[in-house]
């Protein structure tokens, strides 16, 4: 039985194990032209270990063999012509880069403790993520055309022991329909001339962060002066990314006005595709007024679903303001599974309260709830399924099957796709390894 190894890939080493002896070097393997040094796998080691790897017997045996897949795929992928560009090198590196100033507060820390600029440490792994990035387009081929029938995911689920089917949680699917207070020209008009009185006071010498902590809205950054860090520009919203991106380094906008309400931005600096910017947003206020007049027209949508006069799924296609699930007939979709089941305490605290007394088929009342920028909404919600806490089972998990099925499918593949290749790439492994119980015997062949 063919056991897991260490991941095939070593993205980067961790910050500890930067830190490190120099170690002396000796060649270890040879795959193709591609070489495996002994620092390679020591500091993998040391990494490993400081993450809290228990450091069994054969650990050192498992990072040479993850090395040796990473090694064997990068070098078929360059037989096979298959290429990375610069672009996405630099943006899987500024992804990792960022990281590492999240892990160790800022970039100033980070080039302190490695006593190397940015863009040096950058040179130091840059070839490191450019074979990361060619290993998992290798494997992307390898799989392609991988597809699974329902008698192959039901002959899966025969097979499965039983202590290796996982217990399901209860569960729920749920559907909604959304409308947004609209807030009066008078709330709109007062924010806008708050912000530009702030901006004026910027430009005229005051403060920018000071006035953020002061006046911004914004619950995550407010208390940091506005900050919110470098952030790669697709992660923003799109209207605040194209102001930021017009701006000089450090210069204030004019007043912006995106999904989460109204802004003045500060550009504090540009590295590839990311931005560091600071802000102070400011949201028009919703009167009762208002508040009242939507819960009562999404209580008359409500008359009409109960009365079998409007089907709720039609309901949300005209009426619903919630542009992710309109369309979808108002069902929710789990971002972290991309399913529709949602365990309860994965919905915020006024939804799990209204969701948890609804039997299966029935409609809330409207009530008022935050959306994901922290507007005010008001929502009515349908409880489409339930599921008791169970073992999970074909019928009521088949989803959950055909991804493990398909997983397991792709692995043996991939091991079969390896074991074949080692045959046909010249592979030497120096003798004090030869000792290594590797998953494949196809190495020291």
């Amino acid at each position: 039985m063919q056991r897991l190894f260490t991941p095939f890939f070593i993205l980067f080493l961790s910050l500890q194990a930067h830190a490190q002896p120099i170690i002396v070097d000796e060649l270890v393997a040879v795959i193709g032209d591609k070489k495996i040094l002994f620092s390679d796998i020591e500091r993998e080691y040391a990494s490993m270990i400081q993450q809290g790897q228990d450091p069994y017997e054969g650990l050192r045996c498992s990072i040479l063999e993850g090395l040796l897949t990473q090694k064997l795929m990068v070098n078929q992928a360059q037989v096979d012509s298959i290429e990375v560009t610069d672009l996405q090198v630099e943006s899987a590196l500024d992804q990792r880069m960022q990281h590492f100033v999240n892990q160790i507060g800022s970039e100033e820390k980070l080039e302190a403790y490695f006593n190397k600029s940015i863009l040096e440490i950058k040179d130091d792994n840059r070839d490191a993520i450019r074979e990361q990035l060619l290993t998992e387009r290798m494997r992307s081929e390898i799989v392609k055309d991988l597809k699974i029938t329902p008698s192959e995911i039901r002959a899966f689920y025969k097979k499965l022991s039983p202590d290796s089917i996982p217990y399901i949680n209860a569960q729920v699917e749920v559907s909604q329909i959304v409308l947004y207070p609209a807030s009066s020209e008078k709330a709109v008009l007062d924010v806008r001339e708050k912000l530009l009185s702030l901006r004026q006071r910027i430009i005229d010498g005051e403060n920018f962060a000071t006035l953020a902590v002061l006046y911004s809205e914004d619950p995550g950054s407010a208390a940091k002066g506005g900050d919110i860090g470098y952030v790669y520009k697709g992660e923003l919203d799109v209207e605040y990314t194209k102001a930021a991106s017009a701006l000089k380094i450090g210069q204030v906008s004019r007043i912006v006005e995106s999904s989460f309400g109204y802004h003045i931005i500060q550009l504090l600096n540009r590295q590839g595709d990311r931005i560091h910017t600071r802000h102070i947003l400011m949201k028009p206020k919703i009167t009762a007024e208002e508040k009242i007049k939507t819960e009562e027209r999404l209580d008359s949508i409500l008359t009409l679903i109960r009365l079998d006069s409007l089907k709720f799924e039609t309901a949300a296609l005209y009426y619903s303001e919630d542009k992710d699930t309109r369309l979808n007939e108002g069902n929710l979709v789990n971002p972290n599974t991309g399913n529709s089941k949602f365990e309860l305490d994965e919905f915020d605290t006024r939804d799990y309260i209204v969701i948890n007394k609804l039997g299966v088929g029935e409609i809330s009342q409207p009530y008022e709830t935050m959306d994901k920028t922290g507007k005010t909404i008001y929502k009515i919600v349908k409880l489409k399924s339930r599921s008791n806490p169970h073992v999970a089972n074909l019928k009521e998990d088949y989803s959950l099957f055909k991804q493990m099925a398909l997983a397991a499918k792709e692995n043996e593949i991939f091991m079969n796709w390896i074991a074949d290749k080692i045959k046909t790439t010249y592979v030497k492994i120096e003798d004090r390894y030869k000792n290594c119980d590797f998953s494949f015997d196809e190495w020291l062949k």
